[in-house]
């Protein structure tokens, strides 16, 4: 037996053991093994190559786990309050991403301008629209519901780019609307954020140009002057880069989560329904708004996938900026790990579906 099928049956143990504590009225004893079932099935997953992709998202899932159970540890160490690392994370993974981009990539924009124009309009258009409206439905404290409409506002993630590789889709396009949304960050979200959450909680539009600015837009032109003249010179930082933004992710994730514990075992279900909904929402329209401008079937995936995929990490930075990061950033946190739970099954899902292109492919192959 190898050692993945021993840490299945290791998960599948502890889950039945959590199971029975939570059942049985002891739910804090069901805490260390809920947070072994999901180590152990995040380990286990590494040996199944379908299931690899989900290793990440899982060990977020233990973190969690851990920090409602024990927030006292994810909050201050010493004198030291941990959400200060919150934004110094954000501008490293940022600058990871920037170091992953080119000026090339900004050159899509005069090669597919029809694509990109939809995909970054549907995005800004869709995203907040609907967001606005599950925070109206919601009933949900002011602040709380205001992080539905920011995680709504914001730009697209760079898991957009590697779920359009996967799923097939126009990964040159994806590339491209996401650098574009990105960039157009410092103003169109708290612009956004100033119409639609307005009501909701107090919005100052020009500091939070800033703070997009500051996170986004400067440790991004680092990255891509780093790109530039450094490129392939320093292959340690390469490899780093990627995980350095998974542990730096994971650890904001976790800090907010332990920030706004109470909120989240009061209203956590229900928040995560509705972020479900926004995702799965965002996906659907984005795909139809290809559609309806009578894109290929591979550049409404990527529209699709730019749509329903936002940036939580920036999201997360805003929120704990306008120190409102235990209720304005619950949402934020949900959405990052839920998306790429569901990105990577609808890229699994279209992996094996025909998009079209691969006919004209053909022909083109054996004209020459």
């Amino acid at each position: 037996m190898n050692i993945y099928k021993l840490l299945s049956g290791v998960a599948a143990l502890c889950l039945l053991v959590a199971l029975y504590f939570a059942l049985s009225g002891n739910l804090p004893q069901a805490g260390p093994f809920f947070i072994g079932f999901f180590l152990a099935l995040a380990v286990s997953f590494r040996g199944y190559e379908k299931l690899k992709g989900f290793t990440y998202t899982t060990v977020i899932f233990a973190a969690v786990t851990t920090a409602l159970y024990y927030p006292q540890h994810f909050q201050t160490v010493g004198d030291f309050k941990l959400a200060i690392l919150i934004t110094p994370l954000i501008q490293i993974i940022m600058f990871g991403m920037g170091t992953s981009m080119s000026f090339g990539d900004f050159v899509g924009v005069v090669k597919m301008p029809k694509g990109v124009l939809i995909g970054v309009v549907s995005h800004f258009i869709i995203m907040p629209t609907i967001g606005y409206t599950l925070a109206n439905l919601s009933g949900f404290p002011p602040e709380i519901a205001a992080g539905i409409i920011l995680i709504g506002c914001s730009p697209n993630g760079m898991a957009s780019n590697v779920i359009s590789y996967l799923a097939k889709a126009n990964l040159a396009l994806s590339i491209t609307i996401t650098a574009i949304s990105t960039m157009l960050a410092p103003i169109v979200t708290p612009l956004l954020m100033s119409a639609l959450a307005g009501a909701f909680v107090q919005i100052d539009t020009l500091h939070m140009m800033w703070d997009i600015i500051k996170m986004v837009i400067i440790p991004i032109g680092a990255g891509l002057l780093f790109n530039k003249f450094f490129s392939g010179k320093a292959k340690w930082l390469d490899d780093a880069m990627p995980l350095v933004s998974m542990a730096g992710i994971a650890f904001i994730i976790v800090i907010i989560t332990a920030a706004g514990r109470d909120s989240l075992l009061t209203i956590g279900p229900t928040l995560l329904l509705l972020v479900l909904i926004h995702n799965l929402s965002g996906y659907t329209l984005g795909y139809w708004s290809g559609r309806l401008f009578k894109m290929s079937e591979r550049d409404c995936r990527t529209i699709a996938i730019e749509v329903g995929m936002q940036n939580g990490g920036l999201a997360s930075g805003i929120a704990k900026e306008m120190g409102k990061m235990a209720t304005v950033g619950l949402a934020p946190a949900i959405f990052g790990p839920l998306m790429n739970i569901t990105g990577s099954i609808l890229a699994s899902w279209w992996q094996g579906k025909p998009t079209g292109d691969e006919e004209t492919y053909v022909e083109t192959g054996r004209a020459h």
